[in-house]
């Protein structure tokens, strides 16, 4: 696994964060997520740049410096705790666990799958067990992969 974006994702999963034993992989994913803090911290600059005197008077006490992304990174990375709740103790590291983590929903391996079992149940095949029904779509779906 060399994509560091995936060593991320892997890390700020509390359940996976130490998966590991090799150093070189854990400091690529590290170093990954603290480019990324810099990167959400200069938007957050850059969006506060363009706000009024009055929000910026409201916001003042929720600023976090990028020191403090990397605090609440080291925190991160000392509890011991295992629980997906861990990661609400940590809001800037949540945020970017929930962009790393997330699934981007697409309807197409779905929508193939369906056609595919569509083509296998016949009315010749209208009695065939709901097992072999599903290994034979498998089969036919990985067919691919065997040759």
């Amino acid at each position: 696994m060399e994509d560091p974006e995936l060593i991320a994702a892997a890390i700020l999963l509390p359940k996976f964060k130490t998966w590991t034993e090799k150093a070189d992989v854990i400091e690529a994913g590290l170093t990954y997520v603290r480019q990324q803090a810099d990167r959400m911290a200069e938007v957050a600059e850059h969006v506060g740049q363009n706000s009024s005197d009055e929000e910026d008077f409201i916001n003042e006490g929720k600023k976090v410096t990028r020191y403090g992304k990397a605090r609440e990174l080291d925190g991160y990375l000392a509890c011991i705790s295992n629980k997906m709740d861990l990661l609400n103790s940590f809001p800037h590291i949540k945020k970017l666990a929930l962009k790393l983590n997330t699934g981007l929903p697409a309807s197409a391996a779905c929508e193939r799958l369906f056609s595919c079992a569509g083509l296998l149940f016949t009315p010749k095949r209208a009695r065939i067990d709901s097992n072999n029904f599903e290994n034979q779509l498998l089969l036919k779906l990985n067919r691919k992969f065997r040759e």
